[in-house]
């Protein structure tokens, strides 16, 4: 008879997320645990671990039981010098080095306010990020929410000729597409051919349970041979229906809690918090299977 994981998942957002208890996850995974998180993620998109205590091995270690880690490139403008963690982490958190809170003006910290904007992780790489999962050291005396939108629930409730015309697009995304968004544009030449955009289609299917999403992000600012006006508010529109109260969850961070989402099917952003208060939040990164404009439409 097979063990069971002693894992268990209560749904506590509107149609997804999922609360995980009965799992120490800074102990080493049985291959039946690493199943039972998999399906839970094809089932709840996100699911949220609360009261762990992981170092960043610990973390790391959790993050390679259940695949293969993305290729690092340097997605902020934090200087090699200047990384306070392991190159295998993104560093989410507004610490420099010496753990100390950038100034309102550094440029740093401008450049991470795109991560308020609905957004996929890595959707602006060849091949964007499978799972994400974020751990929390420190948190604000407020704010600071994340929020994620399912994509799978958004699709689903198009009408069919919304879903007609979307199947066969393909976008660019690109990080400086969605910092211009709000008026940053102080990008050196480096960053800028590091930061060129990529293609990605409007459509995916997810690669473990065969559904479609529509595939959103800040990062996509054209649709391949549209006029761009037309583009951008087709986007726009599209964001609005996808980012509905029906399709959202806001999770309120703890300190030990660890959040994994599935970059597959769903958007994030973060909200705002005092500037001046420490939040270290450190991120480690699954990759995904292939670049999605070589999917075939299902």
């Amino acid at each position: 008879m097979s063990k069971m994981s002693s894992l268990q998942i209560k749904q506590v957002g509107p149609g997804f997320v999922g609360e995980v208890s009965g799992l120490d996850i800074s102990k080493p995974l049985t291959p039946v645990d690493v199943a039972a998180i998999s399906a839970g993620m094809d089932a709840q998109a996100v699911l949220v671990f609360r009261g762990q205590n992981l170092t960043n091995d610990q973390q790391l270690a959790f993050t390679n039981a259940l695949g293969h880690l993305e290729d690092v490139v340097a997605t902020s403008l934090r200087a090699a010098d200047d990384n306070r963690l392991p190159a295998v982490f993104a560093d989410v958190s507004n610490l420099d080095k010496d753990n100390k809170t950038f100034a309102l003006d550094d440029r740093r910290r401008l450049f991470a306010i795109g991560n308020r904007l609905w957004h996929s992780d890595s959707s602006f790489k060849v091949i964007p990020a499978r799972y994400s999962l974020l751990y929390s050291h420190s948190v604000t005396s407020r704010g600071g929410n994340t929020e994620f939108a399912n994509m799978r629930m958004a699709y689903d409730a198009f009408d069919q000729e919304t879903k007609d015309l979307v199947e066969d697009l393909v976008c660019e995304h690109s990080q400086i597409f969605s910092r211009q968004k709000l008026g940053f544009t102080d990008f050196s030449p480096e960053e800028r051919e590091r930061f060129k955009p990529v293609l990605q289609r409007l459509v995916r299917t997810h690669p473990s349970t065969g559904k479609k999403s529509i595939y959103l992000s800040s990062h996509a600012g054209t649709i391949l041979d549209w006029p761009t006006p037309e583009a951008r508010a087709l986007l726009l529109d599209l964001i609005e229906h996808a980012t509905q109260r029906e399709f959202t969850y806001a999770h309120q961070w703890q300190v030990g809690d660890l959040v994994m989402w599935d970059n597959q099917q769903t958007m994030h952003r973060s909200r705002p918090y005092p500037h001046n208060e420490a939040r270290d939040m450190r991120r480690t990164t699954l990759a995904g299977a292939a670049p999605t404009v070589d999917q075939q439409s299902a």
